[in-house]
């Protein structure tokens, strides 16, 4: 039992109809989820939602001129931004999350098509069981691993999503595509792609590519077409752009900010994903017991004669291909807070599934039996999740407000909203007891940024924001061009049609994804007209950014804007009255 196999031992039926043509169902859910961009819709606000408000920071900032890793600092690659920027454009009223989660199938969508339109040829059924997975994890913006209680939508992980349903189309292809211009279409083009969007991604990718060449799905010659393509397109966004060097040095410097042995974080991704990794981990042993004899064989043959073919006999069989998807999903996992880790093994479940019909029924009752474990837990869960958030909103208010646009397009319980306002006003009554709590190094909540309510707490308070902002400019007569934020997250340029600061970090973790500023982010800081420091509530993350770019405030006056902000106005706008104390 081989994957080289598969693809002639499939089940065939024919293509009577064209109601389930997988181009026709694949171009008709396209054509379904552009227009509903086009209508205005709100979604359940879920845990980490506000990792969502770092897109339309880059895409504010892309659309002032400014260029992802070489102009701001950015936590991942820059494909994921661009594509935002575009969607957002071409579907202002679209609801933020599914534009950020659609967008990718800009680049999955006419890649998957290719894979599909050279697998239906041979058989209909294993097209169709491609694509029917293809879709869900596409279209439904969770993550495998739920992190709150009430239903919600996933605004964090997305680009870990994003490598995942790429990674997806890449494996499909290298599993079942036999057309050489597909595959290496597809290599190329989802290889790119993972570069851009993270570079785990990509490595991840990388081992099923070296893989796939090692065992002659790949031939030599593609191998040299395909990284002729790459380097040649990466070298192009080089010399144009600048933003290889740039992305490299992000890289690097993550790398640095994150000293942490790998071997924990696979012990942790082991233990998050383990009703996935043990039968996929069993189903590879079985695997290697029922072709024992074989491998026997054709490792004795590479042994005798240490050849190419020798060793793709002996390497291309399903364990080898499991256990190698099984080690990048887990790798990719290492990585990754949120995300749809295991689905691109999905694929070579699926070869497994169309070449064991000649193993004696036991075997086989015990093969479907650890395929369906492996690979329908994270299928049903996400569709429960998203089942379970769709039909809960039904009793779901929208949140008020009046400057937040599409970044207020969400819903959550009466209750929370309720309590999320008591909050609102506690943090702004009781300052210092929230200072001290961040004195300590510690949150109000351990878990915090998971809990739907401080979400709706934190847009209530952007929504104050913006109020306060404009109400400060008509009063001293003043204009701020750039806008900063000492937050996570920074949309008010966005919100207000302003320009947002050269050099500055997005996604602004201090602990995990801001370098140590240079002289140019100083001087950045330094010039920028108005920096917010959010006080509802006072946290150590965002104290640590103040410390953090302490030098660039030199330069500026701090004033009170409203009970949930401060701001640190820069000196040439600053008022001539006492600034605030603190």
């Amino acid at each position: 039992m081989t994957l080289s196999s598969t693809a002639s031992d499939a089940p065939k039926i024919k293509a009577g109809s064209l109601l389930f043509s997988p181009l026709l169902l694949l171009g008709a859910a396209c054509v379904v989820l552009a227009a509903l961009l086009t209508r205005p819709f709100t979604l359940p606000i879920g845990a980490n939602y506000w990792d969502l408000y770092i897109y339309f920071d880059a895409a504010n900032r892309i659309f002032h001129g400014q260029v992802p890793g070489v102009d701001f600092f950015t936590p991942v690659g820059p494909l994921g931004y661009w594509l935002f920027a575009l969607f957002v454009k071409v579907f202002p009223q679209g609801q933020p999350l599914l534009v950020v989660q659609w967008s990718l199938m800009l680049v999955t969508v006419p890649l998957f098509a290719l894979v599909l339109a050279d697998v239906d040829r041979r058989s209909r059924t294993v097209a169709l069981a491609l694509l029917v997975p293809f879709l869900v994890f596409q279209i439904l913006p969770f993550n495998i691993t739920e992190y709150y209680s009430y239903p919600g939508v996933d605004g964090f992980g997305i680009y870990n999503r994003q490598i995942c349903e790429v990674l997806y189309v890449l494996s499909a292809a290298l599993i079942f595509a036999t057309g050489r211009r597909t595959l290496l279409a597809v290599i190329v083009g989802t290889m790119l792609a993972l570069f851009l969007i993270k570079i785990t991604g990509f490595v991840a990718g990388l081992m099923l590519c070296v893989f796939a060449f090692a065992v002659g799905r790949v031939t030599f010659r593609a191998a040299l077409v395909a990284a002729g393509a790459f380097f040649l397109t990466l070298l192009a966004l080089q010399l144009s752009l600048g933003i290889v060097t740039a992305y490299f040095g992000d890289i690097l410097a993550l790398l640095g900010s994150n000293e942490d042995s790998l071997l924990p974080r696979f012990l942790q991704a082991a233990s998050l994903h383990f009703k996935v990794l043990a039968p996929l981990l069993i189903l590879t042993l079985v695997l290697l017991v029922v072709a024992r004899q074989d491998i026997a064989k054709t490792g004795a043959a590479f042994l005798r004669r240490p050849t190419m073919a020798t060793l793709a006999a002996s390497l291309d069989r399903d364990a080898v291909w499991l256990g190698l998807a099984t080690f990048a999903a887990l790798f990719v996992e290492t990585q990754n807070t949120g995300g749809q880790g295991f689905i691109f093994v999905w694929p070579i479940l699926l070869s497994i599934l169309v070449g064991c019909g000649a193993l004696p029924v036991g075997r086989l009752a015990l093969v479907w039996t650890l395929v369906a474990a492996s690979s329908l837990p994270t299928f049903v869960d996400i569709l429960h999740r998203s089942a379970r958030a769709f039909v809960g909103q039904m009793k779901y208010v929208d949140l008020a407000d009046k400057n937040l646009g599409t970044l207020g397009a969400i819903s959550q319980r009466t209750e929370i909203m309720r309590h999320a306002k008591v909050m609102m006003d506690a943090y702004a009554a009781y300052p210092a007891t929230f200072q001290y709590i961040s004195d300590q190094g510690e949150l109000p909540n351990f878990t915090l940024y998971t809990e739907p309510d401080f979400q709706v707490t934190w847009l209530m308070a952007a929504d104050q924001a913006v109020d306060a902002i404009r109400a400060y400019e008509a009063k001293n007569d003043v204009h701020f061009d750039t806008i900063m934020s000492l937050n996570f997250v920074n949309p008010f340029p966005w919100l207000m049609n302003r320009d947002g600061p050269h050099a500055i970090a997005i996604g602004a973790d201090p602990f995990r994804a801001v370098p140590d500023p240079d002289a140019a982010v100083i001087k950045a800081v330094t010039n920028t007209d108005l920096i917010l420091y959010p006080l509802c509530p006072i946290t150590d993350a965002n104290e640590t950014l103040k410390k953090l770019y302490e030098p660039g405030l030199a330069g500026h006056v701090r004033v009170h804007l409203s009970p949930c902000w401060d701001g640190f106005v820069r000196d040439a706008l600053a008022p001539k009255a006492a600034p605030a104390k603190g």
